[in-house]
């Protein structure tokens, strides 16, 4: 007698377990062909499930502040409070900003490189931000001493910073001692801390040792006023690796552009926002938010972030798969 094998179908796995495999698939996918399989999927795209862990970092280096401000309110508005990570490079505003405080109850990991918000947001609503333990706020030249103190008085489990500068921005500033000595004062369970180009004394890095016992690892690239004795650190800081100050980066050999996160190749992705019709009557809309967004005037020409339904021939013209 042949042994029976029952298969269960895609469509009957749970949620959960669908929103982890879709995870893994590139955001233009999960936006775009996922959502056109079948009901149960699109239901998965449009729920929290996908977006706990949310990087759309390489994608916000090519595009348009406007774009960038809808798309992160549309998939944190999908995250439905389940945040747990954030990875986007270049908020132009302090809205955007403390829209994602405001949905920061689970965000553990947050990486914002290159981004304006200010110095009095950041301290209005870091307290907001109390679950992080890692915090990448690298190229960011609109906050200081005044951000980074609200951050460690209210992040008390943060245990990773980064707070790394461009060369050229580091150039503009007179002393950033005050950055590192807020550091040094708030945030005594630090593991990793990165302050590459940054224009700060011995005397401040003496304090964040101190203020700091259990860094671990250092970054002070660039940071040629520091003068650290190899022989003290290794004795009265036997676990601590220091990287720097004299290191030979591509900063210091003149190739900054290829040590840019920004990249001439970049390839922009050409989505367009777009819902199709779907015949069922359930509701998929977005918030009210999105109104007008998808149809009309409102619709967003530029941004070309299309859910196509495989029935034109212009998917192709984005070197996009066939839609299911």
């Amino acid at each position: 007698m042949e042994e029976q094998c029952e298969f269960r179908h895609w469509d009957e796995l749970i949620p959960d377990a669908l929103g982890l495999i879709f995870s893994n698939l590139p955001l233009q996918e999960i936006l775009t062909v996922i959502p056109c399989v079948c009901k149960s999927w699109r239901t998965v795209v449009m729920g929290p499930y996908c977006w706990q862990e949310i990087d759309i970092e390489e994608w916000s280096n090519g595009c348009e502040p406007d774009h960038l401000d809808r798309m992160l309110q549309m998939l944190i508005n999908r995250s439905s409070g389940s945040l747990r990570k954030l990875c986007v490079s270049g908020l132009q505003n302090d809205t955007i900003f403390s829209l994602i405080t405001e949905n920061a109850g689970s965000l553990r990991s947050l990486r914002l490189s290159r981004s304006e918000m200010s110095d009095s947001i950041v301290e209005q609503t870091a307290g907001r931000l109390s679950s992080i333990t890692c915090l990448d706020l690298s190229y960011c030249g609109n906050i200081g001493a005044h951000a980074l103190e609200a951050i460690g008085k209210h992040c008390k489990l943060l245990i990773s910073l980064c707070r790394n500068m461009h060369p050229l921005d580091a150039a503009r500033k007179l002393s950033q001692d005050d950055e590192a000595n807020a550091i040094a004062a708030t945030m005594p369970r630090l593991k990793r801390l990165e302050m590459a180009y940054r224009l700060i004394s011995t005397t401040s890095v003496l304090n964040i040792l101190s203020g700091c016992p259990q860094l671990e690892f250092l970054d002070l690239r660039g940071c040629w006023d520091v003068k650290l004795d190899d022989q003290f650190v290794k004795e009265k800081f036997p676990k601590l690796k220091v990287l720097g100050p004299l290191v030979m980066d591509c900063y210091e050999m003149g190739e900054w552009d290829d040590c840019s996160d920004f990249s001439d190749g970049f390839e922009y992705l050409a989505w367009e926002f777009e819902m199709g019709n779907y015949d069922d009557d359930d509701d998929y809309d977005d918030d009210d938010i999105y109104d007008g967004i998808w149809h009309g005037e409102g619709r967003l020409e530029e941004l070309e972030l299309r859910f196509y339904e495989g029935i034109g021939g212009d998917a192709g013209m984005f070197g996009w798969p066939p839609s299911p």
